[in-house]
């Protein structure tokens, strides 16, 4: 769960940093004459994807994975190598 905050914020800083490549000249003038726009724009749009990415990305999400239930016990038919589950019933304590 704690993927999804993560990558909308880094997918948050990628528009930032895109927004701000639309205003080089004014907020950016700290930057070096050798980085032009397209370098920063380029940069916004693979932070936003890394975002993206993270913020949907399968992880640790326990809401999806299946849970066997410890309380039921198999019900076999047959003998040896040769048995099938064949159901399943609740254990009794």
């Amino acid at each position: 769960m704690g993927n999804k905050p993560l990558g909308y914020g880094i997918s948050v800083i990628g528009l930032v940093v895109l927004a701000l490549s639309f205003l080089r000249n004014s907020l950016l003038s700290f930057l070096p004459s050798t980085i032009d726009k397209s370098d920063v724009v380029i940069t916004g749009i693979v932070i936003v994807i890394v975002g993206v990415v993270i913020a949907y990305s399968k992880g640790h999400s326990h809401s999806s994975s299946v849970k066997q239930v410890n309380e039921e016990v198999p019900i076999y038919e047959g003998e040896g190598k040769h048995r099938k589950i064949v159901g399943y019933k609740k254990e009794s304590k």
